[in-house]
This record gives structure tokens, C-alpha cells and sequence, in this order.
């Protein structure tokens, strides 16, 4: 897959989780919590031997990490 696509994948998501959560603004500790939970989310697909699953949560993790660039440049500070 092109890095064109996955980038592609990654910003759909954050709009996903913009629509479905609205525009978050946690402290950083928030944001490991919600990164951290994704991540063993990732875990387990391997663990199933998801593949489908493993990809799908790996765009999830790439966008809560763009998220939390958003969140930082917005003002909120460690």
C-alpha cells in the first residue's frame, strides 16, 4: 500500500474520532491512557492473528498520536 493511502486512512480516522467524540482536549497523562488502550488493541489483533484487525488498529494508534499533536499545539501543555 502507497504511503499516500495510509496517510489518507490515518486523517479518516481522525475525522471519525472528531465526529464521534468531538474535538478533544486532554492533558497528556489523558492522552497515554487513550494511546496506551489503542496500542493493546494492536496487541491483541497479534495475538488473534488478526491481520485485518492489526492494520485497522495500527491507523487507530497512528491518529490518536495526531490527535495529541493537535491537542499540544492547541495549548495543552505537559
Amino acid at each position: 500500500m502507497k504511503r499516500e493511502k495510509i496517510f489518507k486512512m490515518i486523517e479518516n480516522e481522525r475525522l471519525n474520532q472528531d465526529e464521534k467524540w468531538g474535538e478533544q482536549a486532554h492533558h497528556p497523562y489523558k492522552w497515554m491512557s487513550i494511546l496506551m488502550e489503542e496500542v493493546g488493541e494492536v496487541a491483541k489483533a497479534i495475538l488473534e492473528d488478526d491481520n485485518v484487525g492489526y492494520a485497522d488498529e495500527l491507523i487507530q494508534v497512528a491518529a490518536v498520536a495526531v490527535a495529541m499533536i493537535e491537542s499540544h499545539q492547541k495549548g495543552n501543555r505537559i
